[in-house]
């Protein structure tokens, strides 16, 4: 019994242990695309400290490769398919059903400090940014669903939820005055972009981008350290989904749903490496592990941070109408295959978006150099009026998901196998998809004319015309990257 109360002791020592205060620090629209993911085109050294700090986890993605549908699924922790948040950017958001709580209201409820901030120095275009973004496509008051912006205003010693959150790499992407012509020359173009300057010019400000959002983490980092309070805090960052580039954001490939995950605090292991499957929506049921709280049934994701990693062979993801642009799209990611079913095979990846073609100097772009047949045979691949309806990629021989192997005969049975699960997901699930938007949305027509008279509205101011050709668009955007004499006024 003497042996036995050294051990009951530190046990009960445990259990009374007070509980790790929480830090979200969330970039907007990021890749893993730093240092410590092996990125030399970056500077990015408070998010490399952190990783050698913590854990860096290498199969990371979100549940949707867009900022509302992703949000509102790793808010729940459950996939927005199946609660009905699938569109991006809702017009018409209705209050949660029951069940369903955010993870910030079940936590308030259980006594816990709960804000929401802009990161630190956070402005855009001269403005200081005070608003944190939330983004849901639920309902929802952030006056009431937060405790405010400034976790040192909790009680003293009440556990904090916190979430910072970064604007950048979100376009529109600052462009910089002046251009390293040796990091231009060194940025790794993948395959399926053209290697054209405006591209490289583009790439070039989104790794700029990143930098701010390393500055932004530094100053967030420091801000806990100042409070002495990093010693018992989980640090957590993420974006919430891939970098914004034409085949990135919105698509369900490797390239739009792959983000970068760090953990750093108690009990995380310095300088280590996970590499098994993560979706965001496994962070919700951790944060309640890590705060002694009840998962509720209802959370499709699974605690990573506390007990045995949970063991499992395949992750989902989901795209449904972006902005204007409808598209069903669903995959399944395994440790080996990507597999992606388009739903609607008669629709182009250049399905119109007018977010992306304001926002893209990409797109038009692409659409130029294809007319002038200045793309190779794989990028114009990337432009047909057409997709297959499966679509499988070998992740153990093109790790960025870009060759399409499933009409090889050696792939039909992964292909089978993949299909078959998620037939059964979309039905175990209800995927609510399957019947397009909720019904409280404004009709598809309606949501294309407003969207549309925003794309106008813009090109009005940039070039005094509405409706500019892509050879127009281009042009503004060389002149805007200082590849052509700016002829235009401004």
């Amino acid at each position: 019994m003497s042996r036995l109360l050294p051990v009951l002791l530190l046990f009960q020592a445990a259990l009374l242990a007070e509980p790790p205060n929480v830090v979200w620090i969330i970039a907007d629209d990021m890749s893993p695309d730093t240092g410590a993911y092996g990125l030399k085109d970056v500077s990015t050294p408070n998010l490399d400290r952190l990783a050698s700090e913590g854990r860096r986890y290498t199969r990371a993605y979100s549940s949707a490769p867009v900022c509302s549908s992703s949000r509102s699924a790793f808010i729940l922790g459950c996939y927005q398919t199946t609660t009905g948040l699938h569109p991006h950017d809702v017009e018409n958001p209705q209050p949660l059903p029951r069940p369903y709580k955010p993870l910030p209201t079940i936590l308030r409820e259980a006594g816990w400090f709960v804000t929401n901030a802009a990161a630190p120095g956070s402005e855009r275009n001269g403005r200081v940014i005070k608003k944190a973004k939330t983004h849901y496509n639920f309902e929802h008051n952030p006056l009431t669903m937060f405790d405010g912006d400034d976790w040192r205003k909790r009680k003293p010693g009440q556990p904090f939820f916190a979430q910072f959150q970064i604007t950048e790499p979100h376009r529109p992407f600052p462009i910089p005055e002046e251009f390293d012509e040796e990091k231009l020359r060194t940025i790794d173009i993948p395959p399926n972009y053209p290697d054209h300057p405006l591209m490289r010019r583009d790439w070039y400000a989104y790794h700029r981008s990143v930098e701010v959002v390393d500055r932004r983490v530094g100053a967030i980092i420091d801000q806990l350290k100042a409070e002495g309070v990093m010693d018992n805090t989980i640090v957590i960052f993420f974006a919430d989904h891939g970098r914004p580039m034409p085949w990135g954001k919105q698509w369900l490939s490797v390239e739009g749903l792959q983000v970068p995950l760090i953990i750093r605090g108690p009990q995380i292991a310095a300088n280590s490496v996970e590499e098994r499957l993560v979706s965001l929506i496994d962070l919700a049921p951790s944060v309640l592990t890590l705060a002694g709280l009840p998962v509720p049934a209802w959370m499709e994701g699974r605690p990573v941070l506390s007990g045995d990693f949970p063991e499992r062979d395949r992750l989902f993801a989901a795209r449904d109408r972006c902005g204007e642009a409808m598209d069903r799209i669903r995959a399944v990611i395994t440790a080996d295959s990507w597999f992606v079913h388009n739903y609607q095979p008669e629709r182009s990846r250049l399905n119109w978006s007018s977010y992306k073609e304001a926002s893209y100097p990409g797109l038009p772009l692409l659409r130029v150099l294809q007319k002038q047949q200045k793309l190779d045979s794989f990028q114009q691949t990337w432009l047909t009026p057409t997709r297959p309806e499966w679509e499988l990629y070998d992740l153990q021989t093109d790790p960025q998901g870009l060759h399409d192997v499933s009409a090889h005969a050696d792939k039909s049975a992964t292909l089978n196998e993949l299909r078959t699960a998620l037939d059964k997901w979309v039905r175990s699930s209800a995927d609510r998809g399957a019947n397009g938007d909720p019904s409280t949305e404004p009709p598809l027509p309606q949501i294309r004319r407003s969207k549309r008279a925003d794309y106008e509205r813009t090109w009005n101011i940039r070039l005094k015309k509405s409706q500019p050709s892509d050879e127009e668009r281009l042009a503004w955007w060389m002149r805007s990257y200082g590849l052509a004499e700016d002829k235009q006024p401004r």
